[in-house]
């Protein structure tokens, strides 16, 4: 065997442990791949679960909001409205108390002059 056949071999050893290592290192970086492509088909699977129930409470919180608001207004339509109710009360009481003192006096007997005279003259006579 010549030196060139000798040196031949070495290097197809040579090349031959370097695509051995080559090949081994794509296997690792395959397995790595296979692992991250699960993590990513279980993140987006989490994602989508997650994005779903997203929607759904922003449609939820949407709608409470809706109801709120309608609420707001109802509370804010009878306050006004009982306060007016308080202020017609409030009116009534005091035309009611004003009808009450007339009434009173109305009931008392009030003297005209020529009574007054009578009662002056009958008392002078006596």
């Amino acid at each position: 065997m010549s030196g060139a056949e000798v040196a031949l071999r070495g290097y197809n050893a040579e090349l031959q442990e370097g695509l051995a290592e080559l090949r081994a290192r794509r296997e690792e970086l395959n397995g790595r791949i296979r692992t991250e492509e699960e993590e990513q088909r279980r993140l987006q699977g989490r994602l989508w679960a997650l994005t779903e129930r997203l929607a759904r409470t922003n449609e939820s919180l949407a709608r409470n909001m809706v109801a709120r608001g309608e609420l707001d207004r109802t509370i804010a339509e009878t306050e006004a409205a009982y306060g007016k109710i308080l202020e017609n009360s409030q009116t009534l009481l005091d035309v009611l108390k004003g009808e009450i003192g007339n009434a009173g006096k109305a009931r008392e007997p009030q003297s005209t002059s020529k009574e007054k005279e009578e009662k002056t003259h009958g008392e002078k006579h006596s």
